[in-house]
């Protein structure tokens, strides 16, 4: 995109929202890059020059801009979309992973070399990986400086820089202030404001919208497991399981963003635990690309016309939702439900929560390993099935993360006992975030399709959807919405 300079320059003129992420536009006269909405006046198009992403901008020496935020952008959905090793790559670099394990660490997630890694993202970012870690480590520090009262020496370490120097000297080249200014500067926007609660870090995430609600927190509600996820004051709250700790997040739809509430035992979390809350609502999908797209199907223009933005909701945790899927083979939302709860009290981590009901972390693949199968209220088969998967998952021959081939992990998926394509591709659509995952054969989509007049088969309505790609699992999402199950509907406030 950054590379077709009159389609950039339009985008730019028009304030066009669609693609903030996508790329980012520096100006060489006041050598400061923005998000193509920002609300100054466009500089002439002479002087404009775009890049792939905020850490090629900075690697050029250009600051980012004090009114628009180009930092804060969503993440650019070309990212969910390709699954080469680049796309994997920046997934992991979102992850955190080059913070906690360096660029040999991410080099060996992806089976390359160090210098093909610099290679690569150099020539279509802009900037190696560690740059963009950098430029992610800059966006974490301003985070805690305005959000948090937590000391500026301990943001520095818990944003993952090496040094308080690094952090001060980062922090003035990319925002052109002082981390105090920083925080003087967010304190003078909301004096009023209650002050900042200890522990707590309050953010906004943003979208690209239309944003679709109703069936993305739906689904969290009416599938939440007690004691690890609950529905409460017109929000979703959930445990999470962190590489330094454990946290506990509170998620509120609002009109052009998601609030965000964490509360970490660790702040050195604070970037994975954004990821996993972007990746859970699909916060860096494309919605218009992807309505555009189906609208082109006569017979699913209508759905999408009647509530744009409908999003695929996925899973903070991959292991999680793959042993949550095996128990919900075959029986109802509530039956699911129930299993999943035993599991936890059983041997979930117990935490404390005191705003709400959340009791325990869901149990890791490790801590199910070892299961007695005679304690496990499942069919003999559903058993077999479930502690072959934890195995798996546990001792490393299985691995379901934002690194992993979609395809080899479907092929994984499908060679263990009790896995069928059902399993198999809602793993893929929620776990893997493959916006490409199709469900032929689920009674729902099935019921839906012949509902509008699509075809009843799987083979038939796999035929058609083709069409579709590669938006396949948003077109389920608006298939699933034409039933009235509770999945659809924001909960009430009594839930």
């Amino acid at each position: 995109m950054h590379t077709d300079t009159e389609r950039c320059v339009r985008a730019v003129q028009s304030k066009d929202a669609r693609f903030d992420g996508v790329f980012f536009t520096a100006v060489r006269t006041t050598r400061i890059y923005c998000r193509p909405s920002c609300p100054a006046v466009p500089p002439k198009p002479e002087n404009m020059e775009f890049h792939p992403s905020a850490a090629s901008c900075q690697r050029a020496g250009f600051r980012a801009c004090k009114r628009c935020r180009p930092d804060t952008s969503p993440g650019s959905p070309h990212w969910n979309v390709r699954a080469d090793a680049v796309a994997r790559a920046m997934r992991l670099i979102q992850d955190g992973v080059v913070d906690r394990e360096g660029v040999p660490g991410l080099a060996r997630r992806l089976g390359w070399s160090t210098r093909q890694i610099e290679r690569q993202l150099l020539a279509e970012m802009g900037a190696g990986p560690l740059a963009l870690a950098r430029a992610q480590r800059a966006q974490t520090a301003r985070v805690l400086i305005e959000t948090t009262p937590m000391p500026l020496g301990q943001v520095a370490f818990a944003a993952g820089f090496s040094s308080i120097r690094t952090f001060n000297d980062t922090v003035r080249q990319v925002f052109a202030l002082t981390p105090g200014e920083l925080r003087a500067r967010a304190t003078r926007r909301s004096p009023a404001g209650p002050p900042p609660t200890p522990g707590m870090i309050s953010l906004r995430l943003p979208f690209r919208a239309p944003l679709e609600p109703s069936n993305l927190f739906g689904h969290l509600a009416a599938t939440a497991v007690p004691g690890v996820e609950e529905w409460r004051d017109g929000a979703y709250r959930r445990t999470l399981s962190l590489p330094y700790g454990h946290g506990i997040v509170t998620l509120a739809p609002c009109a052009d963003h998601i609030a965000c509430r964490l509360s970490l035992t660790d702040p050195r979390d604070l970037a994975h635990a954004i990821s996993r809350c972007r990746r859970l609502l699909d916060l860096d999908a494309d919605p218009v690309a992807v309505d555009e797209r189906l609208r082109t199907d006569p017979l699913l223009a209508p759905l999408v016309d009647a509530a744009p933005g409908r999003r695929v909701p996925g899973s903070v945790d991959p292991a999680e939702f793959a042993v949550r899927a095996v128990l919900g083979q075959q029986v109802s939302t509530a039956a699911a439900r129930t299993h999943a709860a035993r599991l936890v009290t059983a041997h979930g981590v117990p935490v404390d929560d005191p705003e709400g009901g959340l009791t325990h972390l869901f149990p890791s693949p490790e801590a199910l390993a070892s299961l007695d199968p005679d304690g496990l209220a499942l069919p003999r088969s559903r058993r077999t099935t479930l502690l072959t998967l934890v195995r798996a998952l546990a001792d490393g021959s299985l691995t379901l993360g934002p690194a992993d081939d979609r395809e080899e992990a479907r092929a994984r998926l499908l060679a263990l006992p009790g896995f069928g394509p059902w399993t198999t591709e809602v793993i893929a659509m929620r776990a893997l975030g493959d916006p490409d995952a199709f469900l032929p054969g689920d009674l729902g989509v099935r019921r839906a399709a012949e509902g509008l007049g699509l075809p009843g088969t799987p083979a038939a309505l796999t035929a058609r959807a083709a069409h579709w790609r590669p938006w396949r699992a948003y077109a389920v999402q608006y298939l699933w919405a034409t039933d009235d199950h509770p999945i659809n509907h924001l909960p009430s406030e009594g839930h």
